[in-house]
């Protein structure tokens, strides 16, 4: 695996998101359980944001109290952080006052415990250069050696060839999953290859909708309800349970949970020609879940045949997202 912010990364990485943004999050000491565990097999490297629960109980927080407790794990882990919204708006604001703001308050709640090794804009501003937000973070924050550097988060091609101008871009985050492929096709996982930059797949497991236990809408996770995403919405859910079932029997001819297979899958492309390295980010609340997303599988090229031919024909209904939120920004 090439090296993030200078430090050896797992293969499969850990996100974080699911430990405080729910609507009751797990208990803290459970989340401290799920996070030695991420790190006991392998998946070092962390994605958390500063916009992932309430500023009282964020990603930022249960960082600091964990390394407060478990300080010999702080070299150990690659924590890349997202954040960049203005607290007062709720939309991305690159402006080089909320810049310093965004990066100020998230290393404030780490109280130096652990360096951010990785900082990125959860969505591109529209209304600031990039010129001018990465001018700030370059300057005044890794020349400075606050943080490590700089990635990108939900971006299309356009804005990765135009950031590699400005600063060295470690890392793009975008989603990837047997029910998001659209990065493999609009240029984002071609500019990561042209410029070796390694692409961090989020939700690899669609949501949880790849891990089999969802069978029904109301088995899906409240906080994703209330996102309204259009592809576990009614009209939607019956024809993507369509591939979902059909992976669930591939899986369990793989000796494979259905999670397992969908993350490897990820892997698995890496090795296509043209393709960047890939580093998939399951999240997890439990010692057991992050045991089963850890596992290491090799996919055959039959297997990935036959992933292909269930891909075209069970086309994926409904959007990422609801319009109302930013995406390929």
């Amino acid at each position: 695996m090439p090296p993030l912010a200078g430090k050896e990364a797992g293969p499969i990485g850990f996100g974080l998101m699911g430990l405080t943004w729910r609507i009751t999050p797990c208990p803290q000491e459970q989340a401290f359980e799920a996070m030695r565990a991420a790190l006991k097999n392998g998946c070092n490297f962390w994605n958390g944001g500063e916009i992932y629960g309430k500023p009282d109980y964020n990603s930022l927080v249960l960082l600091e109290r964990y390394f407060e407790k478990y300080p010999e794990d702080a070299d150990k882990v690659v924590l890349s952080i997202k954040g960049g919204n203005n607290p007062e708006t709720g939309h991305s604001d690159g402006s080089p006052e909320n810049t310093r703001r965004t990066i100020d308050d998230c290393m404030t709640q780490l109280k130096g415990r652990k360096r951010i090794d990785l900082f990125e804009f959860a969505r591109r501003d529209p209304n600031v250069p990039l010129e001018v937000t990465f001018g700030v973070i370059e300057k005044e924050y890794i020349q400075a050696g606050k943080i490590g550097g700089i990635s990108l988060s939900e971006v299309r091609a356009e804005t990765i060839h135009e950031a590699v101008k400005y600063t060295k871009v470690m890392a793009v985050e975008v989603e990837l999953s047997m029910f998001s492929t659209h990065v493999l096709d609009n240029g984002v996982a071609a500019a990561c290859t042209q410029y070796g930059i390694p692409l961090i797949a989020y939700s690899p497991i669609g949501r949880g909708l790849l891990t089999g236990h969802v069978k029904k809408i109301d088995d899906i996770e409240p906080m994703m309800k209330m996102w309204k995403l259009p592809r576990i919405q009614e009209e939607n859910f019956n024809q993507n349970m369509q591939l979902v079932n059909t992976v669930l029997k591939l899986a369990e001819k793989k000796g494979l949970t259905p999670a397992q297979l969908a993350i490897n899958w990820t892997r698995a492309l890496s090795k296509r020609p043209g393709m960047p390295t890939i580093i998939p980010i399951p999240g997890a609340t439990t010692v057991a879940r992050v045991e089963e997303n850890s596992k290491l599988a090799d996919l055959t090229d039959e297997d990935m045949a036959q992933i292909d031919a269930i891909l075209a024909k069970f086309p994926v209904a409904g959007d990422r997202y609801h319009p109302m939120i930013p995406s390929n920004t």
